[in-house]
């Protein structure tokens, strides 16, 4: 167990250090980066995927399912991904306070919670959307979260078309703008972090291809399919992580250089 600590402290370390050197810094985040903000994973245990609905979740989160069924889908949509008391985590404040000393370029997230900019995140890219954003199907009017949130049933717009979230639902294809801009931010990294996702989602997951420099970090909780090409591997909550190494909480200054460098 001593030595497992051990090991934590120094890869905290390395990743202190790391930080400090570098000066384009790019973060890939999913549904772990939130977890330790309350709002629940789609893949453990006692995420989405693994509870018990009428449907499968990945059924009633796709486009065919919400054409067919928006009152079941704004069900689940409302009770099962929208958490309007949740508030950023050490990570999210973290990714903001180096963005703010001008060392982080971009967040490219899997997530649709708005948490990054809650946190003060400027240049966010969304991979998947976002529940704060939502528009008419009908004439294209804009609304705000709570057009969604406090509707009772099918949030419709005034001139009486279906409001529909600007999330990426299954067999959606994802925003090409975003995806162009993500690929671009990813190629001119010096450092390139990856945490709180299985990357097993794609095309999202195959963004990271795109990294090209010696400082691929990796920090998840369980083990992802970028390990064995990945500079750096931390098994710890993303949260704790970054209050420590770059909140300032019990991260050594005297970092090591990693051997895999």
């Amino acid at each position: 167990m001593q030595e497992i600590k051990d090991r934590d402290v120094k890869q905290e370390e390395i990743l202190k250090q790391w930080i400090q050197e570098s000066s384009h810094i790019v973060f890939f985040g999913g549904a772990g980066v939130s977890t330790e903000s309350g709002i629940p994973d789609f893949r453990s245990q006692d995420g989405l995927y693994n509870q018990e609905y009428a449907y499968p979740p990945e059924t009633i989160i796709s486009h065919s399912f919400f054409m067919r069924n928006p009152e079941e889908f704004y069900r689940f949509y409302k009770n099962k991904m929208i958490f309007r008391n949740a508030k950023p985590n050490a990570a999210h404040l973290a990714l903001a306070k180096l963005e703010q000393e001008g060392k982080l370029k971009a967040v490219i997230t899997q997530n649709i919670d708005g948490l990054h900019q809650m946190a003060g995140s400027k240049n966010v890219l969304e991979l998947h959307g976002s529940i704060h954003r939502n528009y008419c199907m009908r004439c294209g009017k804009a609304y705000g979260l709570e057009a969604v949130a406090d509707a009772a049933g099918i949030p419709r717009c005034s001139c009486g078309g279906i409001i529909k979230p600007d999330v990426v639902l299954y067999e959606e294809g994802l925003d090409q703008q975003v995806l162009s801009a993500a690929v671009n931010a990813i190629r001119h990294a010096d450092m390139l972090i990856i945490g709180g996702t299985s990357l097993t989602v794609y095309p999202a997951a195959g963004l990271v291809d795109y990294y090209e420099g010696n400082k691929l970090v990796l920090i998840n909780k369980s083990v992802t399919a970028k390990e064995a090409h990945a500079d750096l591997v931390i098994t710890e909550p993303i949260g704790q992580v970054f209050q420590r190494c770059v909140l300032g909480e019990n991260c050594s200054e005297d970092a090591q250089t990693s051997d895999r460098r």
